[in-house]
């Protein structure tokens, strides 16, 4: 896992939201805990993994849409799942860094 905090709440629902356009069955583990896999079009699921940074995760797709789901899903969480390398999302302030007046 590439993003500062892992799949907390954010980036999970980023990425549940992106497996939820695909048709296929996606189920996603933990392989840094040895979690059995799990929805990843669901939220509580993939939270239940517990995924921090550093841990390695992976990916089961199955079926008309699988390969384009893959490719989607690895292009996000290779990306950070739309969070920057500090773990504080897009268009927000560093801690301690003043605002424009």
């Amino acid at each position: 896992m590439h993003n500062a905090s892992g799949l907390h709440a954010r980036p999970a629902a980023a990425f549940v939201r992106a497996a939820c356009t695909f048709q296929s069955d996606i189920r996603v583990a933990n392989l840094t805990t040895g979690s059995d896999p799990v929805t990843a079009k669901s939220i509580i699921g993939v939270l239940g993994l517990g995924v921090q940074r550093g841990h390695r995760i992976s990916l089961l797709v199955d079926g008309a849409d699988e390969g384009p789901a893959a490719e989607a899903l690895r292009t996000l969480v290779e990306a950070g799942l739309g969070e920057d390398e500090a773990g504080l999302g897009e268009g927000r302030p560093e801690p301690g860094a003043s605002r424009p007046s």
